[in-house]
């Protein structure tokens, strides 16, 4: 690994869980993270867990 000015870093990732959902309106099936989770297809709100 390369850093500029020699000093060592450590970098801590964490795993991110994504939800599956449906939305109610077109039926269109995906995955998301967040609290407020919009259709990509069709922007609807009406979305649910599966």
């Amino acid at each position: 690994m390369c850093s500029v000015g020699g000093a060592d870093f450590d970098l801590e990732i964490e795993k991110i869980e994504l939800v599956r959902y449906k939305c109610n309106n077109c039926g269109n099936k995906f995955d998301a993270i967040g609290d407020k989770v919009l259709c990509p297809s069709c922007q609807s709100e009406d979305v649910v867990k599966v």
